[in-house]
């Protein structure tokens, strides 16, 4: 839904705010979309009064909502904020919506002429896509790893059972806020999570090992922020158990990375080969198919997958496990 105007009492009660213009067109959810870990992620609330999202900055936790005009000559979003973080908080929110996301050499006619129909198809009903980049790595982080090796389905029930024991009520939560809406835990709070609740959220001692070692290192981490996206990337895979995968759906995200590939993935090189192909593919495969976009690589991936294409479903498929009573 399209929010072309705040509610005064709302916009009123805000500790910040601010109003941000694309300068072209722009789609609010398909560009956040990718930043939530499914429609139950409890640090986010789509609503028809606004996409609410709460995380915490260097100032303390925050609630943002954001509300969108697209439709008109003057596409804009508003971005209303409670609590310490606020002003912290908005000082990102251009970065975030993808205001550092630059399409013009992917959109430029003789690279355009390069790419498959499908991709030059996609990219002309997606225009209002932006890459986000929201610049904190620990809060990417950690669910990526919940996601190594095992279904989806799987690790975000897992990153919900954790959210919901150790995660912390959003500023103005059941008031201004959504009922319910979560802040992340803070590496902190994530360190001090017991065995025990590892292992009844579903997440293996492997996966939860790999957080702690990361976590130790949580301000280090967050500057890596202030890093080109490649070479946070490698500094990234120097931890143990962290791995190209882990590394490129984290700068995808905190970076905008427009070139990073998902190399590892359970699914994304047999999508990919039989979107460019008809046929599957492997990872060199993949990375072959897409060599000619290097670059704009991840742009590529994005389009494919707004395209619409699914490959044909056939064969075994990864099965669900509950590791939680053994």
């Amino acid at each position: 839904m399209t929010i072309t105007d705040v509610p005064a009492s709302v916009a009123a009660a805000a500790d910040a705010s601010l109003r941000w213009h694309p300068g072209g067109p722009y789609s609010l959810r398909q560009t956040l979309g990718t930043l939530m870990r499914g429609n139950g992620d409890p640090s986010f609330s789509s609503r028809p009064d606004g996409l609410w999202m709460a995380f915490t900055t260097a100032d303390g936790p925050v609630s943002l909502r954001l509300t969108s005009a697209e439709i008109g000559p003057e596409p804009h979003v508003n971005a209303q904020a409670w609590g310490p973080g606020s002003a912290a908080a908005l000082a990102t929110v251009p970065r975030l919506l993808g205001a550092g996301d630059d399409w013009s050499a992917f959109d430029e006619a003789v690279f355009h002429a390069t790419l498959p129909r499908m991709v030059r198809e996609a990219r002309r009903r997606n225009l209002a896509v932006r890459l986000p980049s929201t610049g904190r790595m620990v809060d990417c982080l950690v669910p990526t790893i919940l996601e190594q090796k095992v279904t989806v389905i799987e690790a975000r029930r897992g990153f919900r059972y954790l959210m919901y024991r150790h995660g912390t009520p959003a500023p103005g939560a059941g008031t201004v806020a959504p009922a319910g809406l979560l802040v992340r835990p803070t590496p902190e709070q994530w360190l001090r999570i017991p065995s025990w609740e590892w292992h009844q959220a579903g997440v293996g001692p492997q996966r939860s090992a790999t957080v702690m070692r990361a976590l130790r290192s949580a301000v280090a981490l967050e500057r890596l922020a202030l890093l080109p996206a490649a070479e946070a990337a490698r500094k990234m895979q120097t931890i143990p158990g962290i791995g190209e995968w882990t590394a490129a759906e984290v700068v995808q995200r905190t970076h905008g990375c427009p070139d990073s590939i998902a190399v590892g993935d359970y699914h994304l090189a047999a999508d990919v080969g039989a979107a460019l192909t008809g046929r599957r593919t492997d990872d060199a495969g993949m990375l072959a198919l897409l060599e000619p976009w290097k670059g704009q690589r991840q742009r590529v991936v994005r389009m494919i997958g707004l395209s619409g294409f699914r490959k044909p479903t056939f064969g075994p498929r990864m099965t669900i496990q509950d590791h939680r009573r053994h």
